[in-house]
């Protein structure tokens, strides 16, 4: 592990905005140095060295309706805090692979907790939320995914998805049914497969990725990434040195282009002697790797959910008639059925 008695340095901050169309604000996000047990963006977390127990970055983006949404964003960002806090700190054995494995963790726990209150209370049952969390403990960056919020990784510029969206429209495009530009314009792109909540168990999406020196991670909502390409979010960091106006640039940008969901950001740049530099040859290093515990567990199977208030609406003249339109209609009804028993219980 390179220069692991070295400085790291991040310099962080995070924002969430309203949108243009939506009357409440189910997004959240958290900020955290979790050696000093600080969560917040004050001065002294906002730019602090990365301690011995690292620091977490967290967004999450609520569903299910009145105040659920917003509920279940709240009870899944404090708890992964709080879980890692009381766990991970504990910890003796103070290694990657404990590290990796307390963070997944507490999200499978957000997910019990969430899934339990909307058990004992009807008015908020089938509440959930996506969650992307980041960890970064010395030179690397350990994510756990469940839903579609996204991490992206800028270097040299250069913008990478290092999550994988745990949608529909990701399935077809990785099964060569639809082209990435279909899915990104597709009415069916808000069905998630998975998220925290519905169901008593997840299937968390446990990756890793080496920080460099100069890289910058952003962390946001589909509220940012359907509107805003990575090549733009890219340009904007870049060529932004404040991240608070960074941050305003990026939700601004997707206000302009309509604004149709809540919008959330966090944008950390890394720094300092500890990291290797990233001159060179090193953007085949960066995406989508999975870390493998040695200990994994078992989990549910994903179930779709849709994030809306309706279900999608079959678009009959976008895709060529075959296996396309038969894989398609056969999801939608799967998840219009979900949503009809979800939403009538």
């Amino acid at each position: 592990m390179f220069g692991r008695n070295k400085a790291i340095r991040v310099e962080v901050f995070g924002k969430t905005d309203l949108g243009r169309t939506r009357d409440h604000n189910e997004d959240r996000f958290l900020v955290a140095d979790l050696t000093r047990k600080a969560a917040s963006l004050l001065p002294d977390v906002r730019q602090h060295d990365i301690g011995p127990r690292g620091t977490l970055f967290v967004v999450a983006d609520g569903m299910g309706g009145a105040a659920a949404g917003e509920l279940a964003s709240e009870m899944a960002t404090d708890t992964i805090y709080a879980h890692l806090v009381k766990t991970w700190n504990a910890e003796h054995e103070v290694t990657p692979q404990r590290f990796a494995y307390r963070l997944k963790e507490a999200v499978e726990v957000a997910n019990a907790s969430i899934h339990a209150h909307a058990r004992a209370h009807p008015e908020v049952r089938g509440m959930g939320t996506t969650t992307t969390a980041a960890g970064v403990l010395h030179d690397h960056l350990y994510l756990t995914q469940v839903g579609d919020s996204r991490a992206y990784l800028i270097r040299g510029g250069e913008a990478h998805q290092i999550t994988k969206d745990q949608s529909l429209m990701q399935r077809l495009v990785e099964a060569g049914e639809l082209t990435e530009e279909e899915a990104a314009q597709s009415e069916r792109r808000n069905i998630i497969l998975q998220a925290l909540g519905p169901d008593p168990k997840v299937k968390v999406d446990l990756t890793h990725q080496e920080v460099r020196r100069g890289d910058v991670l952003v962390l946001c909502s589909d509220g940012l990434s359907g509107q805003v390409k990575k090549e733009e979010i890219a340009q904007v960091v870049t060529t932004t040195p404040e991240l608070s106006a960074a941050c305003d640039k990026l939700i601004a940008l997707a206000n302009e282009r309509g604004g149709p969901d809540n919008i959330t950001v966090v944008i950390a740049r890394f720094d300092g002697d500890g990291l290797r530099s990233s001159d060179g040859g090193q953007q085949a290093d960066v995406g989508h790797q999975v870390y493998p515990l040695i200990d994994t567990e078992t989990s549910t199977e994903p179930v779709p959910v849709y994030k809306g208030s309706r279900p999608p609406v079959p678009n009959r003249e976008k895709h060529n008639p075959g296996t396309r339109i038969i894989v398609l209609a056969a999801l939608a009804v799967a998840a219009a059925v979900i949503w009809y028993f979800t939403r009538n219980q």
